[in-house]
C-alpha cells in the first residue's frame, strides 16, 4: 500500500522525506522488519522501539514512524514524526488491511472478570444460529471453526486488524472480542470500529500497572467514551462503577442486573452442580453453568443477542446450550465422588465468586479443599486478599506456585501470607511444587469432598525464569484422582 493511504487520519508533526512509497509490510518488533516495511517505533515498559531505528533501516525498513526524531538521518528513508505511536500504529493497522472493523459488527467486553465467558458464550449462541462469527479471547482466537493460539487477552493494533480482515474474508458477520485495560491504555483498539461494549464489574486487579484503582476505572471508562452513537453501550448496575462506564458515552445505553431495576433483568432460582435455573426477563430457562457470577454473563448474552434483534425462544433456547469456557470452572468427579473444579479466578473477587457458588451448592457436610498461589511480576497487592479469601471461604487451603515468572515462589508465598490471622494460618498448608500441591489436596479429599485449583485456568504452561514449562490443572487433576476419560 502506498504510504499516502496508509498515513489516512494519522496525525504528524512532521515528514522527512517523500510519501510516495509503496510499503509491503508493518511492524513494530524491529526482529521482524522485512525489506521495504514500515516500522513503528514505541516506548514500550521494557524496551525502546527507538532505540531499534538503525537496525531496522538494515533490514529494510523504508519508513519511520516515531516520537523522537533519530540523531542521524538517511536521505533513502521516509520520516514521519508523530506525537503517539501507539495512536499511529492502530490506524496505519486499520487502513493496511482497509479498516476491517467497518465491515463487520465488532462487540468489545471489558471488565475484571467475566469478559473472557461472555465472549465464549456470544461466539457459541451466534454459531448455534447458524451466523458466521469470530472471536478474540484469552483463551484463543477463533474464525468460524478455525482455532489460532492466543498470547495476549487482545492482541496488538497489527494482529487485530489481520485477524478481523480475515473474519471478513470468511464471511464473518460478528467479532467478539475481550478488551483488557493495558490494550485501551496502548490504544491498541482505538482505531476500531465498535458497534457496541459490554461492561461486566470492576474489581482489584491490574495496579502493578495502573497506578491507582481510580485510574484503571477510567481507562475502562475511556473505552465507552469514545463509541459512536450508532453503538450500544451494555453495563452491569449491579456493579458500582457500572453507571460510572455511560457517563458521557454518546453510544445507545442498556443496563442488566439481578438486583436492582434494569433493562434486563435476572433471577437465580435454582442452582446445583448440574446448572441453573434462571428467569430473564420473565422466562425461565435452564442453563449449564452455574453461579451468580454465571448468570450476569448468561444475562449480558441474552442483552446483546436481544439487540441484535435475534427471536427471544430461539435465544433462550440455545442458552441452554451453551457451556462453560475451557478453564472456568469446569469440574469433574471422580469414583470416590471426589469433586474437582479448576477455575482461572486469579483476583480476589473472582476467587470469592467461585467459592461463594460452591458453597451456596454444597451441603457443607462436604470438605472443600482449595489450591491457589499469585502470578510472580504482577499487581503484588492483591496476593494477600486472595489468601485471605481461600482461607475464609474454604476448609483446608493449599499455597501454591503459579506462574512466578522471574520472582522467587518463597516470596510471592511470604506476601500471601503476611495479613492472615491466626485463625485463616490454621487452614494453611504451603507446598510450592504445583503438582505436589494438588496432589496432596486429592488425598486428603474423602469421598464427597471438593478440590478447588484456581488461579492458572485454561493455561497449559508454567511460566518459570523466561521460560514456559507444559503444565495443566485439568490434566493433573484427572492422575491424582485416577480419572480416565471426563
Amino acid at each position: 500500500m502506498n504510504l499516502q493511504e496508509l498515513l489516512y487520519k494519522v496525525s504528524f508533526v512532521k515528514i522527512i522525506g517523500t510519501t510516495n512509497v509503496d510499503v509491503i509490510d508493518i511492524a513494530f518488533d524491529s526482529r521482524k522488519v522485512k525489506a521495504t516495511s514500515l516500522f513503528v517505533a514505541l516506548k514500550g515498559t521494557q524496551s525502546d522501539g527507538h532505540d531499534y531505528i538503525l537496525e531496522t533501516i538494515n533490514s529494510g525498513a523504508k519508513v519511520i514512524v516515531y516520537e523522537d526524531i533519530p540523531i542521524k538521518l538517511d536521505e533513502k528513508i521516509t520520516y514521519v514524526q508523530v506525537k503517539d505511536s501507539n495512536i499511529a500504529l492502530g490506524i496505519i493497522a486499520a487502513n493496511f488491511y482497509d479498516n476491517p472493523s467497518e465491515k463487520i459488527k465488532l462487540v468489545g467486553v471489558t471488565g475484571t472478570n467475566g469478559k473472557t465467558t461472555i465472549v465464549s458464550l456470544l461466539t457459541q449462541l451466534f454459531s448455534i444460529m447458524n451466523i458466521k462469527v469470530g472471536m478474540l479471547s484469552t483463551i484463543h482466537n477463533k474464525i468460524i471453526n478455525k482455532i489460532t493460539p492466543s498470547t495476549h487477552t487482545t492482541p496488538d493494533a497489527l494482529q487485530i486488524n489481520f485477524l478481523l480482515n480475515k473474519m471478513v474474508e470468511q464471511g464473518c458477520e460478528y467479532c467478539f472480542m475481550e478488551v483488557s485495560s493495558h490494550a485501551i491504555s496502548q490504544c491498541r483498539v482505538l482505531a476500531l470500529n465498535f458497534t457496541g461494549g459490554v461492561f461486566t464489574n470492576l474489581t482489584h486487579d491490574h495496579l502493578d500497572y495502573h497506578n491507582s484503582f481510580a485510574e484503571y476505572r477510567d481507562v475502562k471508562k475511556s473505552f465507552f467514551d469514545v463509541l459512536l452513537p450508532s453503538a450500544f453501550a451494555l453495563t452491569n448496575k449491579d456493579d458500582k462503577n457500572g453507571m460510572k462506564m455511560l457517563e458521557g458515552t454518546k453510544a445507545q445505553k442498556f443496563t442488566y442486573s439481578l438486583k436492582s431495576f434494569s433493562d434486563y433483568k435476572c433471577k437465580v432460582l435454582e442452582n446445583q452442580f448440574e446448572g441453573m435455573l434462571l428467569n430473564i426477563n420473565k422466562v425461565d430457562v435452564w442453563v449449564k453453568l452455574i453461579g451468580e457470577f454465571n448468570a450476569y454473563n448468561m444475562l449480558s448474552v441474552f442483552a446483546v443477542a436481544n439487540y441484535f434483534s435475534l427471536e427471544n425462544y430461539e435465544v433462550l433456547t440455545a442458552l441452554s446450550m451453551l457451556l462453560s469456557p475451557e478453564g472456568r470452572f469446569q469440574y469433574l468427579q471422580s469414583e470416590e465422588k471426589i469433586t474437582a473444579i479448576v477455575d482461572y479466578a486469579h483476583t480476589g473477587d473472582a476467587l470469592k465468586n467461585v467459592l461463594a457458588t460452591v458453597n451456596n451448592v454444597r451441603t457443607n457436610t462436604e470438605q472443600l479443599i482449595t489450591v491457589v498461589g499469585c502470578g510472580g511480576d504482577r499487581d503484588k497487592t492483591k496476593r494477600s486478599i486472595i489468601a485471605a479469601v481461600a482461607c475464609d471461604l474454604s476448609d483446608q487451603v493449599i499455597l501454591t506456585s503459579d506462574n512466578p515468572r522471574s520472582e522467587n515462589p518463597d516470596t510471592i508465598i511470604k506476601d500471601m501470607m503476611r495479613d492472615l490471622d491466626p485463625v485463616q494460618q490454621k487452614k494453611l498448608l504451603v507446598i510450592i511444587d504445583r503438582k505436589q500441591a494438588i496432589k496432596t489436596a486429592c488425598r486428603l479429599a474423602n469421598p464427597n469432598d471438593i478440590v478447588l485449583v484456581a488461579g492458572k485456568g485454561h493455561e497449559k504452561y508454567q511460566e518459570i525464569n523466561g521460560e514456559k514449562f507444559p503444565f495443566d490443572d485439568l490434566e493433573e487433576l484427572k492422575q491424582s484422582l485416577n480419572i480416565i476419560k471426563q
